[in-house]
């Protein structure tokens, strides 16, 4: 039976795929600093310029990391990239267009020293048009200039750390090119972007497509859904704009007693694959073709409790820093399944992704093998317009990108007030977090939407806690009772500050403990580290986990996140190490992270 989405694993965009196949660029570039910041008044894109380039990293590997062949973690704001390709011009009536995942945190590209593409925001991919730059067939000489300035507090930088060696909870920069780069030959007119909305309770699947130009004529555009050799819809309409959007009706949808054959969850992870065909609407030329997949899943909240489907399902989740210590933020080959992989297998159903917009080829598998996903906007660290522009801008690209994939369940704009230290007193910054939150549902009201994880929420769909107790006794005290459900929360400041802002009522929303935990084994003498507290042993440790989970679960609580999935640099209290060795057994973490609840007399 044919999967074409099984075809998508390797590929960086695998929910837009398209022939001919697409060619990878990583692999070692020329390299140079430029400390001075001279590149662009000393014509470094210029391709017969050479002499700055004296080093070579391997893209797509930060240079402060060790599997870039760099390994210099100090402060160079400013990165020069250069390689040389071989092309073919296009035929007439095709385009060339070099696509980079993420290049933190701004970045110039030129090609044949033709400037060809700019972009701000480190965490989301953007695309070059080189067609009217590559004159002749053969050698093409392209160049990137990325600036990231360590110091800057108004630049959305997650965990990247502000000062030259790791502190606290904050690691090593990432900065420059950091996810693939990659080429692909396209028609004029072809499809940029691609979103899938289910809505399975009415047995439909909305679909937005946009091309890359406002079409010369009609365009016909054929959807066709499938799962294995079942055909599940259909479709063709016309379009005569630069965007449509209208639904697919999936009449599968409609018999109650096969959707567990069709719907997407962790324990069922289905997927339906997509094609999208473009065609001129007069004589049926092909213009495009693309392959996609989709997963059929609804998401909603409800009296205290998260929906998946319509059902309650109680989340079991861990903080997922997506680091990895000799590549970053970038992944390594095949680390992104294998995370997966791990996270499943010591019985999580989700991960909330910290502080980063991660690589699409993880959201693949998450989709493929069935892990919720929380996607969280790295966070600046001061408040201002500057803060505000970047942010609103980078975000609206992140959930543009991501927002087909049925891994994820909720978005995150701002953790723990970072960027807006004072939402309690300066109407600005709490109008700015609501501002993100209506943002986010007007751009995917499919999904819950979290202002502010951690304390002082205010608008949110779910009601993200931050605790770091270590007392199991006391979390039950603060979320062991019936009224939880009702937003009751015992404590107003379990964590660093207020839990909800004023005003702020109640509607039904689910209280998840989305950090909590954090317990670290005695460290070395000397040794630099971060967690909440120590546990000597292999047993204690255990024993600390199994209480604060039993806890949660036994709780009012929608679900729970432990802090956290991996040792981070010096932030160890991962239920793995850095290098991904569990801390126990993974049949004993199963047992524990998947305990259900106990019932005690007079329990809620």
């Amino acid at each position: 039976m044919p999967y074409p989405h099984l075809d998508a694993a390797g590929h960086p965009r695998p929910q837009l795929v398209r022939d001919p196949d697409w060619r990878d660029l990583s692999g070692p570039w020329q390299f140079a600093y430029d400390d001075a910041d001279r590149g662009r008044s000393g014509r470094w894109m210029d391709p017969d310029t050479t002499e700055p380039f004296t080093a070579t990293i391997t893209v797509p590997y930060p240079p402060e990391s060790e599997a870039s062949g760099i390994a210099d973690a100090s402060f160079h704001p400013v990165l020069w990239y250069r390689r040389t390709i071989e092309v073919t011009r296009p035929a007439t009536g095709r385009r060339l267009l070099l696509h980079f995942g993420a290049v933190d945190h701004r970045a110039e590209v030129w090609v044949n020293g033709q400037l060809v593409g700019r972009h701000e925001g480190g965490h989301t991919g953007f695309s070059c048009d080189l067609t009217d730059a590559v004159l002749r067939d053969g050698e093409q000489t392209v160049v990137v200039r990325a600036e990231d300035q360590p110091l800057d507090a108004a630049q959305p930088r997650g965990k990247q750390d502000w000062r030259r060696d790791p502190h606290i909870i904050w690691y090593h920069r990432t900065s420059g090119i950091w996810q693939p780069v990659w080429l692909e030959d396209v028609p004029d007119e072809h499809i940029t972007v691609l979103h899938w909305t289910p809505d399975v309770a009415h047995a439909r699947v909305r679909c937005r497509i946009r091309l890359s130009q406002w079409p010369q004529r009609p365009t016909a555009v054929t959807v066709r859904l499938t799962q294995g050799d079942r055909v599940l819809a259909e479709q063709r309409t016309l379009t005569d704009g630069q965007e449509t959007e209208f639904d697919v009706a999936v009449a599968a949808l409609r018999h109650a007693q096969d959707l567990d054959d069709l719907l997407w969850s962790p324990d069922r992870p289905h997927l339906v694959d997509a094609t999208v065909t473009l065609n001129d609407a007069a004589d049926d030329t092909p213009v495009d073709r693309v392959t996609s997949y989709l997963g059929l899943r609804d998401i909603g909240w409800d009296d205290g409790v998260f929906l998946l489907n319509h059902k309650p399902y109680f989340l079991r989740f861990a903080l997922q820093q997506g680091y990895w210590p000799a590549s970053h933020l970038a992944a390594p080959s095949d680390a992104l399944r294998r995370d997966a992989e791990l996270a499943k297998s010591i019985g999580l159903n989700g991960l909330r992704i910290h502080q980063k917009i991660e690589d699409p080829r993880f959201l693949y598998w998450a989709d493929r093998l069935g892990l919720m996903l929380w996607e969280e906007m790295p966070s600046a660290y001061t408040f201002g317009a500057q803060t505000v522009e970047r942010v609103v801008g980078e975000w609206t690209e992140a959930i543009a990108r991501d927002l087909s994939h049925p891994s994820i369940v909720a978005w995150v704009p701002v953790n723990e007030s970072w960027s807006v230290p004072n939402p309690a007193l300066v109407p600005a910054q709490r109008h700015f977090m609501d501002s993100l939150y209506h943002l986010t549902k007007a751009l995917d009201p499919s999904r819950p939407s979290v202002s502010n994880d951690g304390w002082e929420i205010s608008a949110a769909d779910i009601w993200g806690v931050h605790d770091y107790t270590q007392d199991a006794l006391v979390l039950r005290e603060r979320y062991g009772h019936s009224s939880l459900r009702q937003g009751e929360i015992v404590e107003r400041w379990p964590g660093a500050k207020r839990l909800v802002l004023d005003g702020v009522r109640h509607q039904g929303q689910p209280v998840v403990l989305s950090e909590f935990g954090g317990a670290t084994f005695e460290p070395a003498e000397g040794a630099e580290w971060f967690g909440y507290d120590t546990v000597s042993t292999k047993e204690d440790f255990a024993e600390r986990l199994a209480g604060l989970v039993e806890a949660a679960v036994d709780s009012g609580l929608a679900g729970f996140c432990f802090t956290q999935f991996t040792d981070t640099e010096q932030e160890i209290n991962g239920l793995f190490s850095a290098d991904r060795q569990p801390k126990l057994p993974v049949r004993e973490l199963r047992e524990i992270l998947t305990r259900t609840r106990t019932l005690r007399r007079g329990a809620p």
